[in-house]
């Protein structure tokens, strides 16, 4: 007689979906593109904003080395965006228009496909930013853009940047679920890599004009993300809502 009572470890259902947020669900590059055009520096606003962007990956990893202490994303912005006037020779700009400059980051419109696809994704999941920008420029975008978060986490909350796998599991920890249970979904492979190192699930959006239309987007897929989608409304029907 068969005695062995043990059964098979039953998959948990996927619960949260976690975002990131500049590129994969807002259009970084055009929004700041626009306003550097408009104050009419000595610098095409397509070139600075990719220059502007590339140049906080380093000063992130910085904080998470314990280089530096703590400092909020919008400080780091300008920061970085005193370094990059001053590397183009620009010294007329005032304070006060550095940090409407600054602002721009937190009015960034939502990608075509965004709002609909988290509207249909949040009627069966929860949904939450999962992004290195912090709390305050978070919640004004959500405002301005209309972005239906369940809720906000970011950075912030942790006290760490992305990769730092205290975000990823942060998320299952705040949202009361199991890592399996969380989807990490990104435009960029690093971000998801790091996610599915700590057991996240992972969908890969795709954004080719993510660095602005004269600049085509070397960020590819791996396959063994759970899911490959070519924008939100393509996931939301991946995953039946």
């Amino acid at each position: 007689m068969n005695t062995d009572t043990r059964t098979e470890p039953t998959e948990l259902p996927l619960k949260v979906l976690a975002f990131d947020v500049f590129g994969t669900v807002v259009d970084w590059h055009s929004g700041i593109a626009r306003a550097v055009d408009a104050l009419g520096l000595s610098v095409a606003g397509d070139t600075f904003a990719r220059e502007w962007r590339a140049g906080y990956p380093p000063a992130l990893a910085r904080v998470n080395a314990g280089e530096r202490g703590w400092a909020r994303f919008d400080d780091l912005h300008l920061q970085m965006l005193d370094e990059l006037l001053a590397r183009h020779g620009i010294t007329h700009l005032s304070d006060e228009q550095k940090r409407e400059l600054n602002s721009t980051w937190e009015q960034l419109d939502p990608w075509p496909d965004a709002i609909e696809g988290l509207t249909r994704l949040a009627q069966q999941y929860t949904i939450c930013s999962l992004s290195n920008g912090n709390l305050g420029l978070l919640f004004k975008m959500a405002q301005r853009a209309g972005l239906p978060w369940d809720t906000i986490l970011s950075a912030e909350t942790f006290g760490v940047y992305k990769p730092d796998v205290k975000l990823y599991l942060g998320v299952a920890h705040v949202c009361d679920v199991q890592p399996q249970q969380v989807m990490m979904v990104a435009a960029h492979q690093n971000d998801l890599d790091a996610a599915r190192g700590c057991g996240l699930q992972t969908a890969y959006i795709e954004r080719p004009r993510e660095f602005g239309p004269n600049c085509p987007n070397p960020d590819r897929p791996d396959p063994a993300n759970t899911h490959v989608a070519a924008s939100l409304i393509d996931l939301a029907t991946q995953l039946g809502c």
